[in-house]
């Protein structure tokens, strides 16, 4: 009996080594997957049926589709992309808008100020924790990722050009994922634009806005195939977009000049849907006052937005926003002048018209299945989890809704 209890004590401490190295096996494995980002600039959340994308269509079958993705406020490019790409709130990463001013630098930011001045931005990018960890990371574009942040740039990046030809982004990203394992970058992040340019200029019921999602899709599909085909390391590819698009009447645009008033004594900032007002350093004015102006003018066109609105959207208050925030709603917007015609934008409060879209494909996902609503602030520690990276700074997502979507 004794022996017989011998053996099989003998027997359960002779596994114990072969279930720590399975262990550690899996975590190895995990630990060495890859992650390809690709984010479609204004491909709203409906644009894969409505738009016949066939291909992030095939994707979605299988791996992961979300209901959409939820953009931060204001529904604008860089805040967006940086939310996803940080996982903090604008006033936490610092990029407000496009374009803003900041009282206290008293000084103004516009899409791009980082390369010159790195300062505007705050937070870890994902690209550089992966840097600071030991992997190589490598950029195509992504907004603000030609910035010096934290004092780094990742490994491989691009400075930004609109003229940039679509099929070189995919044969470079191909081509880094093919290097050798010590030169290789194991987080890639890509943008393309053309989406949200046509929907801007056309509509997003627009043939034009058509033709651009049936480009960037095959671009995509393309990309997903060769991955397959020509990488041999694992890879999870991630489809974002930052904000939706709705459409725009331009026979009933406003013109700054509808606003009423003399606005001499302000910074003006933005136009589309919102208009910020920043007071001059040495203007002398009744803010309240111009507020009750704007007010008697705006006959159902416009509102203020309050301070207790933009909490409640996940603004802080501080020197970087306007001493006041007007807004419109579609098909209404702000423009400059009368040739300031648009059929279609998006920054307006987080609205079903400004939902983006999430699909994602790989090992670290699971197939053919459909989740509610992803918040993109979530997508960094889910992605930091997929490389095995540990999150180096607090950060505003949770990863809560992009769980369900992981295999383990």
């Amino acid at each position: 009996m004794i022996n017989r209890v011998l053996l099989v004590l003998f027997s359960f401490i002779s596994l114990i080594p072969t279930l720590t190295l399975a262990k550690q096996t899996a975590n190895k494995q995990l630990a060495e997957q890859s992650v390809v980002m690709i984010s479609l600039d204004g491909f709203r959340w409906d644009y894969i049926e409505k738009h016949k994308a066939k291909n992030l269509a095939s994707i979605a079958a299988q791996g992961v589709r979300a209901e959409y993705l939820e953009p931060v406020y204001p529904t604008k490019t860089f805040p967006n992309h940086l939310s996803i790409i940080t996982g903090l709130l604008p006033s936490n990463h610092g990029i407000v808008g496009n374009h803003f001013c900041d009282s206290a630098r008293d000084q103004c930011y516009r899409m791009g100020r980082g390369q010159d001045d790195s300062s505007w931005l705050k937070g870890i990018p994902l690209w550089n924790l992966a840097e600071m960890q030991g992997l190589k990371a490598a950029t195509y574009f992504w907004p603000e990722s030609d910035a010096r942040i934290n004092g780094m740039t990742p490994s491989y990046f691009y400075h930004y050009s609109k003229h940039s030809d679509y099929q070189q982004r995919i044969d470079q990203i191909v081509q880094w994922l093919k290097l050798p394992a010590q030169t290789r970058p194991r987080f890639v992040a890509g943008y393309f634009s053309l989406v949200d340019t046509m929907g801007h200029d056309f509509g997003p019921d627009a043939q034009q806005t058509y033709q651009a999602v049936q480009k960037v899709d095959k671009l995509i599909g393309q990309l997903a195939r060769r991955i397959q085909r020509e990488v041999e390391q694992d890879v999870n590819l991630i489809i974002v977009s930052d904000h939706g698009m709705a459409q725009l009447d331009p026979e009933q645009r406003l013109q700054l000049s509808d606003l009423g008033g003399d606005l001499g004594d302000f910074i003006v900032k933005n136009s589309g849907t919102q208009v910020w007002l920043y007071k001059k350093p040495k203007a002398t004015l009744d803010l309240d006052e111009v507020r009750a102006q704007l007010m008697r003018n705006a006959r159902g066109r416009y509102d203020i937005t309050s301070e207790a609105t933009l909490k409640s959207r996940g603004v802080t208050i501080d020197s970087t926003t306007a001493d006041i925030v007007i807004e419109t709603q579609a098909p209404r917007y702000f423009a400059y002048d009368d040739k300031d015609k648009h059929y279609g934008t998006h920054g307006f409060a987080v609205t079903p018209d400004m939902h983006a879209t999430f699909v994602a494909v790989g090992p670290a996902f699971k197939q053919g299945v459909e989740i509610g609503p992803v918040k993109n602030l979530d997508i960094y520690p889910v992605v930091a989890q997929i490389l095995g990276l540990e999150l180096l700074s607090d950060i505003d997502g949770t990863g809560a809704s992009l769980l369900p979507a992981l295999r383990h």
